[in-house]
């Protein structure tokens, strides 16, 4: 009788870890970049390094698994909003950690990307973090550093918010989210129509010597379609990179889109290019047509709407007249 009962405790127990284990769909496997990654449960001490990535956890309500944030103060990206909803997370490296911080505080899980935290061949990559019990999640837009991948697209933010939905047992709340971006994206859509006229952009983050932009793989690109627009570098397959600005000319731009962020201000990018001799016969710069986004609304995040919308103003003004 008493051997009966305790097999019959023992089988609860074991039912109950069971179902427990199974919480939240756990374990879940992610595939991220060219590795598939397995969680046996939402990391509890996380790391994001960027401001557009770590506006991702945060709009997903991930404040509670996050032991800190890198990248941020370093690069003077951010405001004062999202300093305010960071109070009590600690920035644990102004620009790139090292290894021994992300050891130190105990973290088990790293959101970061190529060139947005790591260095193709760095010290910081999946590989040297796994021996330390860190799962590292890839920025998609980033993958094309390491792989072989198509032009950027807002696919891309989509797949990434879905994923950190799965990896942390948040997906409603990330359909949800993706739901809002498709809709504004749908409702600048309606409003431009369908133009058979695509002005020609041109995306100046910074550089003097050479300009350093935005090629196809980078998300500026699927953000200046979205706007009824065509980037005059979209035909390079590369992410960010460097052109000439010969090439710029020969390409003569309608529009520039500038990025705001670092010690230069944006107003300062723009007197820049308006100073250059050889750039004075853009249309772009006979226009004075410079439109500018924040460095976290040119990067792959929850930003990239507004983005959209803004750039679609400064390219169609006609369409949001009304």
């Amino acid at each position: 009788m008493i051997r009966s009962f305790l097999l019959a405790f023992a089988a609860l127990l074991l039912a109950s870890v069971s179902t427990q284990a199974n919480a939240g769909g756990y374990p879940v496997t992610i595939q991220s970049c060219n590795r598939e990654v397995v969680f046996q449960h939402a990391p509890e001490h996380a790391v994001s390094n960027d401001v557009n990535l770590t506006e991702m956890m945060l709009a997903l309500g991930l404040k509670q698994h996050m032991a800190g944030y890198t990248g941020i103060s370093g690069w003077n990206t951010g405001n004062q909003a999202l300093r305010a909803q960071l109070k009590g997370v600690p920035e644990l490296a102004r620009q790139y950690p090292s290894v021994e911080i992300l050891v130190n505080a105990g973290v088990d899980f790293y959101f970061a990307g190529w060139n947005y935290g790591m260095q193709v061949g760095g010290p910081i990559t999946p590989a040297s973090l796994a021996p330390l019990g860190i799962e590292v999640y890839e920025l998609t837009e980033s993958c094309a550093h390491v792989m072989r991948r198509p032009a950027a697209s807002f696919d891309d933010v989509y797949n990434d918010l879905r994923n950190l939905g799965r990896i942390f047992n948040v997906e409603a709340r990330a359909n949800r989210l993706i739901g809002e971006m498709q809709a504004r994206l749908a409702a600048v859509t309606q409003r431009i129509g369908d133009k058979a006229a695509m002005p020609r952009v041109f995306v100046y983050d910074s550089g003097e010597d050479t300009p350093y932009t935005a090629g196809a793989l980078a998300m500026p690109t699927a953000m200046i379609k979205a706007a009824g627009g065509s980037n005059i570098v979209g035909d390079v397959q590369e992410s960010w990179t460097r052109v000439s600005w010969e090439s710029v000319v020969a390409r003569n731009p309608q529009a520039i889109v500038i990025v705001d962020y670092g010690t230069i201000t944006a107003a300062q990018k723009i007197q820049f290019l308006l100073d250059q001799p050889a750039l004075r016969n853009l249309d772009a710069i006979r226009a004075r047509r410079f439109i500018t986004i924040a460095y976290d609304a040119a990067t792959p995040g929850i930003r990239n709407v507004a983005a959209v919308e803004t750039i679609a103003r400064g390219l169609h003004p006609e369409a949001f007249a009304k």
